[in-house]
């Protein structure tokens, strides 16, 4: 059993109603056969145990008839279903649902309006962003200089730093060469570069093999453009002698980089200098309930305050379109998204993959039984605010307001994807539990369910299970959300920061070589 139940459920508070025009409720518990449901004027028996985070049936279905939770379609019976049926993956089928034309009207872009704003204490950058961590960055170029990176960062581990200095962070991965230039080379170097020019980070350091196709000099002429070569440097193996050449000719280079950054503080800034990256994982049904709520009221305060909030992954608001197409601001806003989303459906096609391929095992063990499903409850990260815009992978974020990122829903691609973008804090939900973290930005962990949190309170920061419980509202968790993010932005570590955790992984689209 997934869920501890504290007390035998009772007929009025074994399940949740999320719409009153929904023809499925959630169990909140574990309930078992024979459990009388009593709410918004129905009154049914459940015919066989219902698992916590599942559905079961209000009123008997039709075989082809459409399912609804949120108040939207979630699937189609695949054969009848009685009132007090489990309602899952074996009775409740998938179809490709057409977003209507939606056109929305020129809406006003929402503007911060507090009385009191709210602050934290973070690195003001000479381009007026803010960081809320101050860290030395060693980039791989390409796998081929991946391991030295990592070598590079763990031989200042034992030194002493500067108490404003976070660390010597290093950013291996597998690709930079073996690939075709072009789409896939421009948005490594794109990944790339915002991980460079990034504003946790005062100082960078680019490594490379010397001979792969994501040569250095790439990002040393940017910086040069830029006119900020001081704070980014390169070197490659071929040139500095191999491997410990190279490790001997960074720690030099990171030395006169601690030096220069020795004299930066912390200093009061609004909350208009948070941009958020929104991200879940090991979702569960009870996501869609408790922590992406939450997460989408901490949102509204965020924008509210002029700050910037970014929704990630297209794979997960498919069949959710309709309602962030009724918030962009504009047509061509609206347009931009749904070109985006048949232009990811295109890329699934490619390799015979379909959006409905999203949901993980774990995913339905928790109750989520198609992406339509999923879609629905993975939307509310991001409020109620209007779209302002549309941004690729990677992409620099410019925003205020709420603004959406193309990225997979694969968890570390697509953080890497925010992360690149700029923004400066991450706030993850999980029903079922994970441990991401990255290696720049704080990623605030917010548990779904009191099980998860519970059971990796190691990992999880906050815990909105307490909603499901009866014991907080999704205001006071979101609230709590948002004072939490206050405080990591002012240095207090996150529980993933804690741990070490520093996943890094760019998005790999095309062939290799």
């Amino acid at each position: 059993m997934l869920y501890e139940i504290e007390a035998p459920p009772t007929a009025r508070n074994a399940v949740i109603l999320l719409h009153p025009h929904d023809n499925v409720a959630v169990a909140r518990v574990s309930v078992p056969a024979g459990q009388l449901l009593e709410l918004n004027g129905y009154a049914v028996s459940t015919s066989a145990s219902i698992p916590a985070g599942h559905k079961v049936a209000l009123r008997a279905i039709a075989p082809g008839e459409a399912v609804y939770r949120y108040g939207n379609v979630i699937g189609f019976a695949l054969a009848p279903i009685a009132a007090g049926d489990h309602v899952h993956v074996h009775n409740l089928g998938y179809k490709e649902l057409d977003p209507s034309e939606v056109t929305p009207g020129e809406a006003p872009a929402r503007r911060a309006a507090h009385a009191s704003p709210a602050t934290f204490l973070g690195f003001r950058r000479p381009d007026g962003r803010v960081g809320t961590r101050n860290y030395i960055a060693v980039v791989a170029a390409s796998n081929c200089a991946a391991y030295t990176s990592d070598l590079i960062a763990e031989s200042f581990a034992q030194e002493s730093l500067p108490e404003n200095l976070d660390g010597i962070i290093a950013f291996p991965h597998g690709e930079g060469c073996g690939q075709a230039l072009g789409p896939d080379t421009d948005q490594l170097r794109r990944t790339l570069s915002g991980v460079l020019d990034h504003p946790n980070v005062a100082a960078a350091l680019i490594l490379g093999l010397g001979c792969e196709v994501n040569q250095i000099g790439h990002y040393l002429g940017e910086a040069e453009a830029k006119h900020a070569p001081a704070s980014l440097q390169g070197l490659t193996l071929q040139e500095s002698g191999g491997t410990r050449g190279a490790v001997e000719a960074a720690r030099k280079q990171i030395r006169e980089f601690i030096d220069r950054v020795a004299g930066q503080e912390r200093t009061e800034v609004p909350a208009s200098n948070i941009v958020l990256g929104l991200n879940c994982g090991g979702s569960d049904s009870f996501s869609g309930i408790t922590a992406n709520p939450a997460l989408g009221y901490c949102c509204d305060l965020i924008v509210d305050q002029g700050g910037t909030v970014v929704l990630a992954e297209t794979t997960e608001i498919f069949g959710a379109e309709h309602l962030l197409l009724r918030r962009a601001r504009n047509p061509e806003i609206a347009r931009k998204l749904l070109a985006t989303v048949d232009k990811y459906k295109r890329y699934l096609s490619q390799f015979g993959g379909s959006f409905n391929d999203n949901p993980s095992p774990g995913n339905k063990e928790g109750g989520l039984t198609n992406i339509l499903e999923k879609s629905l409850g993975a939307v509310a990260k991001a409020g109620t605010t209007p779209l302002e815009d549309v941004v690729d992978y990677a992409e620099h974020v410019t925003g205020p307001g709420f603004v959406f990122m193309n990225t997979p829903g694969y968890d570390p691609v697509s953080i890497t994807g925010l992360a690149a973008g700029g923004v400066n804090l991450i706030a993850f939900t999980t029903g079922r539990g994970s441990a991401i973290g990255f290696p720049s930005v704080p990623v605030l962990k917010i548990a779904s369910n009191s099980r998860t949190y519970k059971r990796m309170t190691g990992n999880m920061d906050i815990n909105a299970g307490t909603i499901a419980d009866g014991d907080a509202t999704v205001e006071q968790v979101g609230r709590e959300i948002f004072e939490a993010l206050l405080r990591t932005a002012s240095g207090e570590k996150t529980k993933a920061e804690q741990l070490g955790h520093h996943e890094f992984s760019p998005w790999r689209i095309g062939p290799v070589l």
